[in-house]
């Protein structure tokens, strides 16, 4: 048993890609937690996709295309904003135009200016093509991002939750918001080597919605969250060594099925562990004895 858990981590590449994943498995929960309390998550795949123009963007003209990637997500959450102060147009229509605009125009950019950007690996990850740069940028990336979330937990607990009586206060709701954008799409950038565009959602709202089966206070969801984020993320790195499938799509199968457990036997949500669940078993059974006898 312990070769089997040793022999992976004698490739440096193995070695890389769970550092990442514990730093990415960390980071995706702390941050979705504030889309699925703001029943915002679509909001994430949005941005996951709007960045694909700034990267292709920033390959022709040769800047860091992780640079491209964060100005091209925020400039996709401005733009919903904007549609939806200037017209009728409800949230989730403005998030789906946007989410296949963005998209759209991404992939035709880099057809037109024939970026050499892999377009497989960036929208389904290869977490074991990480390099020790990219793992340093990604963890000076989760420390930033978790210090900002510890300074600012109580302004934006309140933002999250009522954001109109957060305005009444005198907060200023406008930065808090932007504040969450610029952390949701650096979360996103940091994340899309491990799990690639189309899957990262999947680790922002994944563990998120586990934890959130089995607890209620806001900060055990992302410490419960982040601890399965960061199983699943190792689970998914030995399956994919082991079994020689790709390792982000094993991650995110991996945290779905944290998912179905904590749907199933979650102690006070479990679909099975219910009270009403558990006392009509207990009637049945009671009626199946008296039968038998």
């Amino acid at each position: 048993m312990l070769d089997w858990l040793i022999e992976p981590l004698s490739y440096e590449f193995i070695r890389n890609a769970i550092t990442m994943g514990i730093l990415v498995g960390i980071l995706c929960p702390v941050v979705g937690s504030y889309l699925v309390v703001q029943r915002m998550s679509l909001l994430g795949d949005v941005i996951a996709h709007a960045v694909l123009p700034g990267l292709a963007i920033a390959s022709f003209l040769g800047m860091d295309i992780l640079i491209g990637a964060f100005i091209s997500g925020i400039f996709s959450t401005f733009v919903i904003a904007w549609i939806r102060s200037q017209s009728r147009v409800k949230v989730d229509a403005a998030m789906a135009l946007i989410f296949s605009s963005f998209f759209a125009l991404g992939i035709t950019l880099i057809t037109l200016l024939k970026s050499k950007i892999d377009l497989e690996n960036l929208l389904f990850g290869d977490i074991l093509g990480v390099t020790i740069p990219d793992v340093w940028r990604t963890a000076i990336i989760t420390v930033i991002i978790i210090l900002l979330v510890k300074i600012f937990y109580k302004p934006l607990l309140f933002y999250t939750f009522d954001s109109l009586a957060a305005e009444a206060m005198g907060l200023p709701v406008h930065s808090l918001h932007l504040g969450l954008m610029a952390g949701i799409t650096l979360t996103i950038v940091a994340s899309m080597q491990t799990v690639g565009v189309v899957l990262v959602i999947s680790l922002l709202v994944g563990p998120v919605i586990t934890a959130y089966l089995l607890v209620k206070e806001l900060h055990l969801i992302m410490v419960i969250g982040a601890l399965f984020g960061i199983i699943s993320s190792i689970s998914g790195v030995y399956a994919s060594y082991y079994l020689n499938i790709p390792s982000g799509p094993t991650i995110v199968l991996v945290s779905f099925g944290f998912f179905l457990l904590a749907l199933l036997f979650s102690p006070s949500q479990g679909i099975l562990t219910r009270p009403e669940t558990v006392k009509r078993s207990l009637t049945l059974l009671r009626h199946l004895k008296q039968r038998l006898r």
